[in-house]
């Protein structure tokens, strides 16, 4: 979607932090934005600031793992603003890192219901709504350097939840039409509440992301230094196919894409 001026955007978890940044950046492009957040106190004082820019937005509480909020908060958005056009699925918690052994499952179960039981329910609810319609729509998940490589130890339930995140953002790009974009935002350590007021300036993040979004890319990249990251890891895996696992003539013969490309055009 090369812009979002007289678009309809929701932007989950957004009375703070990226979510906030992200309303306001739209916003001055000429969105009409859906604020919304758990804590409805917050949502108002973002509302109230944005307005004070000029901004066209509105507001209202929601938790994304109740999927009859987000049934509400469909219709809310469209009440204040006709359909919507956009969904960021920026509503997300993490947790205090622990080791594995010793973890409290309930601890992932929270994090869970957010973090992707959260996103499947405003996408499902949200998506339904836009493909119906079948003009340019987007829906943008928030996932993390996170979702490519464990860069904070022990945090087992947000980590795990992140690389779920790319999964789940993948195959939905694959097995949606054309008219919809669909993209995983990718940040690093950015100034937030979670973050405790740490990382790269939410603003030139914000800028950074939606630059890439603009020009239809998949991954919205942000810190640079993951790439060092990202490259230790699949140089692992490579050695690793490379001594125990080499390629051979014919050896897609065990691939399962291959496999299945291949019944369905015999079908």
């Amino acid at each position: 979607m090369q812009s979002y001026a007289d678009k309809t955007v929701v932007i989950t978890g957004s009375a703070t932090g990226i979510g906030r940044e992200m309303a306001r950046q739209m916003g001055n492009e000429g969105a009409r934005v859906l604020i919304c957040g758990r804590r409805l106190d917050r949502v108002e004082e973002a509302v109230e600031e944005l307005t004070a820019e000029n901004l066209i937005v509105a507001g209202t509480a929601c938790d994304v793992a109740d999927r009859t909020q987000v049934e509400v908060l469909a219709d809310f958005a469209e009440a204040q603003f006709g359909p919507v056009d956009v969904l960021i699925n920026n509503a997300g918690i993490g947790q205090d890192p622990t080791p594995i052994i010793d973890m409290d499952l309930s601890i992932f179960r929270r994090v869970y219901e957010i973090n992707i039981y959260g996103t499947l329910n405003c996408t499902q609810v949200f998506g339904k709504r836009m493909l119906a319609r079948k003009v340019p729509c987007a829906i943008y998940n928030l996932g993390s350097e996170n979702s490519v490589f464990a860069a904070v130890p022990s945090s087992h339930a947000y980590v795990s939840s992140k690389h779920a995140l790319l999964a789940i953002t993948e195959l939905m790009a694959e097995e949606t039409p054309d008219f919809m974009d669909v993209g995983l935002i990718m940040p690093g350590l950015v100034v937030s509440e979670m973050s405790q007021g740490l990382g790269m300036p939410t603003d030139q993040f914000v800028s950074r992301i939606l630059e890439q979004l603009r020009a239809g890319e998949f991954f919205a990249v942000s810190h640079a230094y993951n790439k060092v990251r990202i490259d230790d890891r699949y140089a692992a895996l490579a050695r690793a196919y490379d001594t125990y696992a080499p390629r051979y003539d014919g050896d897609n013969e065990y691939d399962i894409r291959h496999y299945l490309e291949t019944t369905c055009v015999q079908a």
